[in-house]
């Protein structure tokens, strides 16, 4: 039987600069000012921590429980692992220098169904992400 698992790369180039779109990618409480698919965050801290968790609200009130695996402030990158219901997916985040502005990248590690249906939600928070 051939195997669903993969992963799909996906990312956004814009003019806000690196470090403050780094700034806007690891603060939890700021998500969803960029993340459409994101309504509410409940996580303990100010900036992603590895080894903490805590809970996102999408769309239709989907709830989402999450860990922080890995964060490297001076590489700017990040994963979490995040599950809803039987629903499990590993997002390896960054973001580079690109020129005076950013690229913000994701990595989703999970089915290629759930992968495929949640790019085009990444692509737009992405964008949004990098724009000033």
């Amino acid at each position: 039987m051939p195997s669903f698992d993969g992963s799909i790369r996906l990312s956004a180039t814009g003019p806000l600069p690196a470090e403050h779109a780094w700034a806007r990618f690891t603060e939890p409480r700021r998500w969803p000012s960029w993340s459409p698919q994101v309504r509410e965050v409940d996580y303990p801290h100010p900036v992603v921590e590895a080894g903490t968790g805590g809970r996102v609200t999408g769309l239709a009130g989907v709830v989402a429980v999450f860990r922080v695996d890995a964060v490297d402030h001076a590489a700017r990158t990040w994963s979490w692992s995040v599950r809803s219901g039987p629903v499990r997916v590993r997002l390896d985040h960054g973001v580079d220098v690109a020129g005076e502005g950013s690229t913000a990248w994701v990595v989703v590690h999970g089915l290629w169904p759930v992968a495929l249906a949640y790019a085009p939600f990444a692509r737009l928070a992405l964008g949004r992400l990098v724009s000033a």
